[in-house]
């Protein structure tokens, strides 16, 4: 891993995003993903997948595997049930951190149907997710699940730690992920509201929904990311209610 880099910051915008769009799912990546692959466009730092994922009732993934990946799960809207070959099972669904560690190897799906696991109704509500991936720190690690309710702590309206591997947040993140250099902070405001971002060697600045302003590079609005090298510490203030998702990351592949 390499932490030489020149001062970035690169905006991506909403629209530029490839997208996956089939009867059940909207999908939009941030980075080459699935068939759309772009050499240019593969990772940020630690961070190689940032899908912006929506799927219908009673629709989902069903169950396909994963290997060496560190897979952090964000819910926006409704609610999303996990259920993996290490006999984990649950629901996700907002202002819970949630992370799945590949390891060596696991098997696992994703599905939009909670009714099944409680005996309840059905319901017509779609759920809206982030979905991402970094690199862990090695190879091979024990399969593995976390999860952890943060409501509170975002009602707050701070930067807060979701999900990390490093030291500096070990009594403060939500959930711990296998990469001691990356740390994922989210941040719910209201207008007016702002925080600054950490001060790293690589940032990864995601607006899953709302507008806010960046210090220094204007308005961002949903869907709009941030790619920073080399440079932090900036304001981000709310204009409407908004959500943000923060990569912190204090080395790159390579």
């Amino acid at each position: 891993m390499s932490t030489a880099l020149r001062p970035k910051i690169d905006i991506r915008r909403a629209v530029d995003r490839s997208a996956t769009k089939i009867d059940w799912l909207d999908s939009k990546h941030s980075f080459s993903f699935g068939g759309e692959y772009d050499p240019a466009n593969t990772h940020h730092g630690l961070l190689l997948v940032n899908n912006d994922d929506t799927v219908r009732p009673g629709m989902g993934f069903d169950t396909h595997p994963h290997q060496d990946m560190e897979i952090v799960t964000w819910v926006l809207q409704g609610s999303l049930v996990h259920q993996d070959s290490t006999g984990h099972s649950g629901v996700i669904y907002q202002g819970l951190a949630q992370r799945m560690s590949a390891g060596s190897g696991i098997m696992h799906s994703e599905k939009n149907d909670s009714w099944r696991l409680d005996g309840g109704d059905s319901h017509d509500e779609p759920v809206h997710f982030v979905q991402m991936w970094v690199v862990p720190d090695e190879s091979g690690i024990k399969p593995g699940y976390e999860q952890l309710e943060i409501e509170n702590e975002l009602l707050a309206g701070g930067l807060v730690p979701v999900a990390s591997g490093m030291s500096a947040h070990e009594d403060a993140s939500a959930i711990r992920i296998n990469n001691k250099f990356a740390a994922l902070h989210a941040a719910r405001l209201q207008p007016g509201q702002s925080v600054e971002l950490p001060d790293a060697p690589l940032l990864h600045l995601f607006v899953p929904r709302g507008d806010v302003v960046l210090e220094g590079s204007g308005a961002l609005a949903t869907g709009d990311a941030v790619r920073f090298t080399s440079t932090g510490g900036q304001r981000v203030t709310a204009t409407s209610p908004a959500e943000i998702l923060v990569w912190e990351m204090h080395a790159t592949l390579g």
